[in-house]
């Protein structure tokens, strides 16, 4: 037997590949399944099964496509009702795979029909269990998500959520390896822990939802601090539940190099917003004007979720040259699905062509301290609890996922500073302000890391956010 775990770093989403004997399975596959296929194929199995824990919210899964692929069927758990044909298995029970088999544990609270799937391994031994969102590490699932389709309160959710766990999880082993869908930095939780496999044992002991004395401290505990999901979380439930394209359509769709003569019409034409995947050194220099700048190197694909949110809204690339694939591939896992095209020979391409370009001013933190005064207006997009931790006196918390809420408070005849933790998501805002027409700002490169080097500033763990701007 073999259980791998594929674990992608910029959606902190793990899948898992087992196989036992000449046939394997699949738990949660992502939207991209060649790396799936290659495996099968190396390894001379057959896939038996898909297994989806449940309708994910955070990304688009490549089951559909996977199928189609391998003629392997998909496994849901109880009360799953998915737009195309599957599986819909009965709580306990068991599908064999080589000499190895997967139990069905129903386990809803994060949603109605999450799932948790236990094998057993040659000998009959309980050895694992594959939580998806039911169960985290240092966590559980965030249960506000299935609200609306289930008529439920979080509340009653996350009750749900603690009779799965105290009647389905505590019960078994401590030796029982977990693996769960996600680890630190997932939107699906609150408080994960960096690390992507554990056994439970070590969970009962010190994660603080297995740790609650009653159901009505765990639903307290469980709900304090949850901040608003995601906007493109539901349109990522529709389209896993109701289907979507293949990427492979989806790819030669968006892989058309596209002139810088033709780029202009085209974006109006189409409406499509233009998306230019740069890093933010290169992209504050000089970029197509009207361009959002959200980077590929870094947490790019739920960036694009929680600020572009439509997931059928055309798009037009700018990227660094050999990348269109991968953003296009990163795009597609969270259904981002209508790529028109990409600009042919980039940034430099636009401007040896002699278009219109615009630029973002930006300067060092060293830069920063000597135009610095007591007055000066500053704007930290962190998120409220790294502002909360450490920030520059006085700075106002604008976290860029608001950022459709705030950027029309901003009043553009007063100049202000711009900066994150290191730079990443204030080229981000600065980008979205410069679209919106509000210029009179300067981004500070290498963020709050960087001002914190230069010893010039006053910092206070908290300040009255009474002031407007």
């Amino acid at each position: 037997m073999k259980i791998e775990q594929i674990y992608t770093g910029c959606l902190a989403q793990g899948a898992y590949y087992i196989v036992s004997e000449n046939e394997a399975v699949i738990i949660d596959p992502l939207r991209e399944v060649k790396p799936y296929l290659d495996r099968l194929e190396k390894d001379n199995v057959t896939l038996k099964y898909i297994f989806e824990t449940h309708f994910h919210a955070d990304f688009v899964s490549g089951h559909l496509d996977l199928s189609k692929k391998t003629g392997a069927p998909i496994v849901y758990g109880p009360t799953a009702a998915p737009e195309f044909e599957a599986i819909i298995a009965e709580d306990n029970q068991i599908f064999e795979i080589g000499k190895v088999k997967i139990k069905v544990m129903h386990t809803p609270g994060h949603t109605m029909e999450s799932s948790t799937y236990l094998l057993i391994d040659e000998n009959g031994v309980e050895t694992a269990i594959f939580t998806g969102d039911t169960l985290f590490l240092g966590d559980v699932g965030r249960p506000d998500l299935a609200q609306k389709a289930t008529n439920l309160t979080q509340e009653d959710l996350a009750g749900i959520l603690y009779d799965s766990l105290q009647n389905k999880i505590m019960p078994l082993d401590d030796s029982i390896t977990v693996y769960p869908a996600h680890g630190a930095g997932s939107a699906c939780g609150k408080n994960m822990q960096k690390e992507t496999v554990d056994i439970l044992g070590n969970q009962k002991r010190t994660n603080y939802a297995l740790n609650q004395p009653d159901k009505a401290s765990f639903i307290r505990e469980v709900l304090d601090g949850l901040t608003a999901p995601p906007k493109y979380f539901g349109m990522n439930v529709a389209l896993n539940k109701g289907g979507y394209e293949s990427l492979d359509v989806v790819m030669n769709k968006g892989l058309q190099p596209v002139a810088p003569e033709d780029f202009e019409a085209l974006a109006e034409e189409t409406g499509a917003l233009i998306l230019d995947t740069r890093g933010a050194a290169d992209f504050h220099k000089g970029f197509v004007p009207n361009s959002i700048n959200i980077g590929l190197k870094g947490d790019f694909a739920p960036w694009v979720g929680n600020l572009i949110v439509d997931v059928k809204h055309p798009l037009l690339l700018v990227t660094d040259e050999g990348t269109e694939e991968e953003v296009i591939t990163r795009l597609s896992r969270v259904g981002f699905d209508n790529v028109a095209g990409y600009l042919k020979g980039s940034f430099e391409a636009w401007k040896n062509a002699g278009k219109e370009t615009d630029e973002i001013k930006r300067i060092t933190p060293a830069e920063f301290a000597e135009q610095f005064t007591e007055d000066a207006k500053v704007i930290d997009v962190r998120k409220l609890t790294e502002y909360s931790a450490e920030h520059i006196e006085n700075a106002y918390n604008k976290p860029l996922d608001t950022i459709s809420d705030w950027a029309r408070t901003i009043d553009d005849s007063e100049h202000f500073f711009l900066h994150c933790a290191g730079g990443y998501r204030s080229m981000i805002a600065a980008s979205i302000l410069n679209s919106h027409g509000i210029r009179n700002f300067t981004e500070i490169e290498g963020g709050f890391n960087g001002i914190k080097k230069t010893e010039k500033f006053p910092t206070t763990d908290f300040v009255c956010q009474s002031k407007t701007l």
